[in-house]
């Protein structure tokens, strides 16, 4: 059987976004501008973001047996994505609390990941064929570490293509990058990574070199308005921006680029290509309130390629 499509390993959890003009100090209250609630999470985001793009995309994770997993399972139904996801009563379904300026669209976000909190590598292990089918492979830290590196695990030995987003960042065993061809951090995950601040190209280009030395095939480092660096052993290019239109929210961002990156990957077109369609990804999707909601169709992306 030949490889196809995409297959996500992460978290969903509900969005709860408040807009207001500045975070509250501890035992204020203020009146914001805004409130929304929707699907969320970077697995989930991911998935979505990757569908959009013409994917086919399986979902790996745990959700409980609640409302909020009702939202779930609808908002894949209606993204034509495959779950291959557990139901639980022992926990509840995950939620974020994001905080959006509502002027210049910044964010902060508290995310409890809830019952995919507990997922584990025999959860991993039970759905393995959906990872050795996929052409492309992707996680996050959202989820338990050890559950993360069974996926990617068992994509290397299937031969997928594997993008690892270390967002959280946390610390962990350097032999984890060996499994990644691609790792994606932002420019704060690629410095807590490091130790290498990413202020500018010559520093992300320093933090690409570290990342390839623990032994990543390829570091994507997000820049957010100024792009991504695509830093290979055999060449290192700045990936540029898409201006779309104004900037509303840039939550989201980053799984926009990792959802498109992973679906052009999945299409066979070359890695520098993939992450420019990954940029013209997010490039939409920052134009737009919510994260899932965001996320453009391949059609947008295509024009937005085009120019």
């Amino acid at each position: 059987m030949s490889k196809s499509g995409v297959a996500v390993l992460g978290v969903f959890v509900v969005d709860l976004a408040f807009r207001a003009g500045n975070m509250p100090a501890i035992g204020e209250t203020i009146a914001g501008s805004g409130f929304a609630m929707g699907p969320g999470g970077k697995g989930s985001n991911q998935a979505v973001a990757a569908a959009r793009a013409g994917a086919g995309v399986s979902f790996i994770s745990r959700i409980g047996s609640d409302a909020f997993g009702e939202l779930a399972i609808r908002t894949w139904e209606a993204e034509g994505i495959r779950p291959r996801v557990a139901r639980t009563a022992d926990a509840p379904t995950g939620a974020a609390f994001i905080y959006v300026h509502e002027t210049r669209g910044d964010n902060a976000i508290i995310v409890v990941p809830g019952a995919a909190g507990g997922i584990g590598p025999t959860d991993v292990d039970a759905v393995a064929d959906a990872i050795r089918d996929s052409r492309v492979f992707v996680t996050q830290l959202e989820q338990p570490l050890d559950a993360a590196r069974r996926g990617l695990e068992i994509a290397r030995a299937a031969g997928s293509i594997t993008v690892f987003n270390p967002a959280p960042a946390i610390q962990f065993n350097d032999g984890l990058f060996a499994l990644c061809d691609y790792v994606v951090p932002n420019e704060t995950e690629a410095e807590a990574l490091t130790g290498i601040a990413v202020g500018d190209l010559a520093g992300a280009r320093r933090a690409g070199d570290a990342l390839l030395a623990k032994g990543a095939g390829t570091a994507l480092i997000t820049l957010g308005e100024r792009g991504a660096l695509f830093h290979a052993r055999d060449r290192s290019l700045h990936v540029p921006p898409f201006a779309a239109g104004k900037v509303v929210e840039t939550t989201g961002a980053g799984d926009a680029f990792v959802g498109g990156f992973a679906a052009a990957l999945a299409d066979g077109v070359d890695p520098l290509e993939a992450a420019r369609f990954g940029s013209a990804t997010a490039g939409i999707s920052v134009t737009r309130p919510g994260t899932a909601p965001a996320m453009p169709r391949r059609a947008e992306i295509e024009a937005l390629l085009r120019g």
